[in-house]
């Protein structure tokens, strides 16, 4: 089973900042990361006037892009699917699952409070936080890694997220 490990924060905490290095950092050692970035407003993918989003604008449930290196799939949904259901039905081949968001699901957690004004933190160990990413005290009980630790927290999640998953 693919691991997942939700990257949450406030609105300009730095999620994103952090999953880009943290994808850089474990793909240069050979992983294979998969991203999900949790959007509660809904979303377009495509450009208007673009083929696909004609498509889908016409009424097609299901619309996919494909070229000989990259393939998109936009499809209706009744209802949010759940983490479980996006990693077991449409992702396959990775090591490690990193979504930005999530804040409520049941899956370990790193919290990122780099660049938000607050130094509070949304989660503690009741909401499976595993870790937290802040240049600031952090009073929680879980390992605190500064924005220049990044390297360490990617042995980090490569010991406990990666290699655990292969000596199962």
């Amino acid at each position: 089973m693919i691991p997942i490990l939700s990257i949450v924060g406030k609105s300009d905490s730095g999620k994103t900042f952090l999953i880009e290095r943290l994808v850089a950092g474990l793909t240069s050692r050979g992983y294979r990361i998969a991203t999900i970035k949790h959007d509660v407003h809904g979303f377009e993918m495509d450009r208007e006037g673009k083929d696909s989003f004609r498509h889908k604008q016409a009424g097609a449930s299901t619309a996919v892009i494909s070229s000989p290196n990259k393939i998109a799939l936009v499809c209706d949904v009744d209802e949010e699917e759940s983490l479980e259901t996006i990693r077991d039905t449409r992702i396959r081949d990775v090591d490690l699952i990193l979504t930005e968001g999530y804040k409520r699901a049941d899956f370990p957690k790193i919290e990122v409070s780099l660049f938000a004004g607050s130094d509070r933190l949304l989660c503690g160990e009741e909401h499976r936080l595993v870790a937290v990413v802040a240049n600031h005290e952090v009073t929680q009980d879980v390992p605190v890694f500064q924005e220049v630790d990044i390297p360490r927290l990617v042995d980090w999640i490569e010991e406990r997220y990666i290699r655990d998953q292969d000596e199962q």
